[in-house]
């Protein structure tokens, strides 16, 4: 007998600070006038990266002044616990599940480093059984939303009836160094937030869900040959140091298309079959090359355009905000999601509304 996952309920949530992209970009030209040469002719990409706010767990002071790994480490810590409590008690509430009735947890994040894992850290925040199963996952980057809920759903099919919990936490905007003049450093500090979600998968349903409960079906990823250095961290003694390459756009235009005929046609689907395209935004290029290469009007990812625009890039969370929007809607047939991360990676994720 083969078991259906389904998404039952999915909330997302911020920490506290509000990041202006205005006084972002007025901050970062006073901390590099005098340092970095070009700074100038860099200055632009705050205006066209398409943001105006961004969610921070530190307010903007903070990144004035140059903080070790360890302070960073545990600000990570501390913020990101907090955030995804919220999220979780969200995600239940919507369903009317207690904290009790989770199975298994699965935490994805690859912005900091918590040993005791964070799903430790909720079980004694939140007072989830001490028997339920857990899996921290790191290295995904931006490809963690879309392959986290991937894993949720196997999980949720090998195990008939147990409520499988993913947690997505992403505080990118704590990578900010001050001392590096890099210009993926720059590039950061004018992307990059902070978020979090939380997706309650299982082959139940829910009467309470507040949405449609999609099916979650075909999954797959694709990583492509000698492309490790397109995306990553290398670390440094203050923190984690963005890997960038601006060759992303067009590495989208040139390989994302067979990657997913591929995906697709692994599974008997082609794109005619696809009625909504749910993407990881991970800047306006990277959104204009997606809508490019599927054929799609310009513009025609406005969630993904309106996420990125209020929240800026938050990784591996940043897909999971795109999919909530699209779950207010009336139900689509069937949906893509899809994000792209180190490796370098795509994920791949149908959710079928039948």
């Amino acid at each position: 007998m083969t078991y259906r996952p389904k998404l039952l309920s999915l909330a997302t949530a911020v920490p506290p600070f509000v990041l202006q992209q205005t006084e972002v970009a007025a901050q970062a030209r006073e901390l590099f006038a005098h340092r970095a040469r070009d700074i100038e002719r860099l200055m632009p990409v705050f205006t066209n990266a398409g943001i105006e706010t961004r969610r921070s767990c530190v307010p903007l002071a903070w990144y004035r002044e140059a903080a070790d790994w360890k302070e960073r480490n545990a600000i990570y810590v501390e913020s990101a616990v907090e955030v995804l409590a919220k999220a979780t008690l969200d995600c239940l509430e919507q369903v009317d599940m207690a904290v009790e009735e989770v199975d298994a947890i699965i935490t994805v994040s690859t912005t900091g480093i918590a040993t005791p894992s964070l799903d430790a850290h909720l079980i004694n925040k939140l007072g989830l059984r001490r028997d339920v199963m857990r899996l921290p996952v790191f290295g995904l980057g931006c490809a963690g939303g879309v392959l986290g809920l991937s894993r949720a759903a196997s999980f949720a099919s090998a195990m008939p009836g147990k409520n499988v919990l993913l947690l997505v936490v992403e505080l990118c905007a704590l990578t900010f160094r001050p001392g590096d003049l890099s210009k993926s450093n720059i590039i950061a500090a004018a992307l990059f937030g902070d978020g979090a979600a939380a997706a309650l998968v299982s082959t139940r349903t829910s009467a309470a869900a507040p949405h449609s409960q999609p099916t979650l079906t075909a999954a797959g990823e694709y990583t492509w040959p000698n492309s490790m250095d397109v995306m990553g961290w290398h670390i440094e003694n203050d923190g984690f140091g963005v890997l960038f390459s601006r060759d992303i756009p067009a590495i989208i235009a040139e390989r994302f298309g067979p990657a997913l005929d591929g995906f697709l046609s692994a599974n008997a689907l082609n794109r005619q079959d696809l009625f909504e395209y749910v993407c990881h935004p991970g800047g306006t290029k990277v959104v204009g090359a997606l809508e490019r290469v599927l054929g799609l009007p310009d513009g025609a990812m406005r969630d993904a355009r309106d996420v990125l625009k209020e929240y800026g890039n938050m990784s591996a969370a940043t897909v999971m905000f795109v999919l909530e929007r699209s779950l207010r809607r009336p139900p689509r047939d069937r949906i893509l999601m899809s994000s792209l991360g180190p490796g370098f990676s795509a994920a791949f994720q149908i959710l079928e509304n039948q």
